[in-house]
């Protein structure tokens, strides 16, 4: 699948021409630097390799200094491959969020927000005692009994209960694209995408 490499701007929202408010995310797409070019012949598969956001010269290291010299480009902080890219593309190639047209499909890729370690109500939406039960005073969030009888005597695994929530790669599919705004690099997609403001996400046609 062909994509783009980008980062999560915030929330807006758009009127569609029946006068809907429409929520949406605006992301920075692109441009992207190709930075290497897998091929069948050498690495067994076909790939590319893309680069966005320049990265500080004190950051990186001669290998990397290197590995983005050959593509004629600085050292990019984040770095992902595409494989079956639509078009064929040479090294030091950029491409822009215009590869995305109005009314299209995509599916955006990135880490959630990390929220630590919470409770089974946060985390998976228990009702909780709701204040109503025996006059228990300290019981509300609790997750209740989790063992079974005598047999099996043990807890099953993937039972639901308190932990680290967030911080996940998460998909979200089929996203429309409502603008595209080449000039600024800008890609308005339909709904919501995982991660934080300015986090990096995976954009794939």
């Amino acid at each position: 699948m062909s994509g783009l490499i980008g980062r999560k701007i915030g929330m807006t929202s758009l009127f569609d021409e029946n006068g809907k408010n429409i929520p949406c995310t605006v992301i920075e797409a692109g441009p992207c630097v190709v930075t290497q070019v897998r091929t069948e012949e050498v690495d067994g598969y076909k790939a590319l390799q893309l680069g966005f956001d320049d990265k500080k010269a004190k950051s990186s290291n001669k290998a990397l200094d290197g590995h983005f010299k050959k593509a004629g480009t600085t050292a990019k902080k984040k770095v992902i491959e595409f494989q079956d890219f639509d078009e064929e593309h040479k090294l030091g190639d950029q491409i822009t969020v215009e590869l995305f047209t109005e009314g299209e499909f995509v599916d955006v890729s990135a880490t959630s927000k990390g929220k630590g370690f919470q409770g089974v109500v946060k985390r998976h939406g228990f009702a909780g005692v709701g204040q109503a039960t025996h006059g228990q005073h300290n019981r509300l969030r609790a997750p209740g009994s989790i063992g079974a009888a005598s047999y099996p005597a043990r807890v099953f695994k993937g039972m639901r209960m308190a932990g680290r929530m967030g911080g996940k790669n998460v998909t979200v599919q089929n996203l429309r694209v409502l603008k595209v705004v080449a000039e600024k690099n800008l890609l308005v997609v339909k709904g919501a995408i995982p991660g934080h403001k300015n986090a990096y996400v995976i954009i794939q046609k």
